[in-house]
């Protein structure tokens, strides 16, 4: 597993057997973290989509957007960002996930990646723009220990391969109101699947 090239303020969230995952804020300065937000809020490929659940289709809570590191159109925001995250990171990302949450009713459900949509032993990357949200990290063995850990803007979270066959991660809605947020992930696709990803 590639891992911080940095280790500095790193809090470490699991141990390297079912992990590891990690957190360091302030990984990028607030004005270049705003800078970044706006930019892609404005010219980021956002989409909306439904799914089944509950023999229903409902729509999706949030926006997204996918980009192939490789893909000419690939805005020019997101190679800065690329660029910086692999000063930080030392992993050849080739897939980058938008998320857009617009508001404290825009989440994401627990979940982990699927493995099979991943290049074994690669990590995860994901850096926040915009508000500050609560990811919940759950072991999914008992007894199912559970991290409760506030996502500010400009900090990143690296999740091993490994760590999705042990833990959960969702972003719940908030009985309160809260800006927008932005998450921007980095994960290394099979080459057959970095495409539209």
């Amino acid at each position: 597993m590639q891992t911080l090239l940095f280790e500095r303020d790193v809090q470490r969230i699991a141990d390297d057997i079912t992990g590891p995952i990690t957190y360091q804020p302030d990984i990028v300065p607030p004005s270049l973290a705003a800078t970044w937000f706006e930019t892609l809020r404005e010219q980021g490929r956002w989409h909306e989509s439904s799914r089944m659940m509950y023999e229903r289709l409902v729509g999706v809570p949030r926006l997204h957007g996918h980009y192939s590191v490789s893909d000419p159109a690939l805005p020019e925001v997101l190679r800065h960002v690329l660029a910086f995250v692999r000063q930080h990171v030392d992993a050849p990302f080739n897939s980058i996930g938008l998320n857009f949450y617009r508001d404290e009713h825009d989440s994401v459900a627990p979940h982990n990646d699927k493995l099979h949509e991943l290049v074994p032993h690669q990590p995860i990357a994901l850096l926040s723009l915009g508000a500050t949200r609560t990811m919940i990290i759950r072991r999914k063995k008992p007894p199912h220990l559970k991290t409760e850990l506030e996502l500010e803007a400009g900090s990143l979270l690296l999740m091993g391969w490994n760590a999705q066959l042990h833990y959960d991660h969702g972003i719940p809605k908030l009985p309160y109101p809260v800006g927008p947020r932005i998450s921007v992930a980095f994960r290394v696709r099979p080459t057959r699947n970095a495409e539209g990803w």
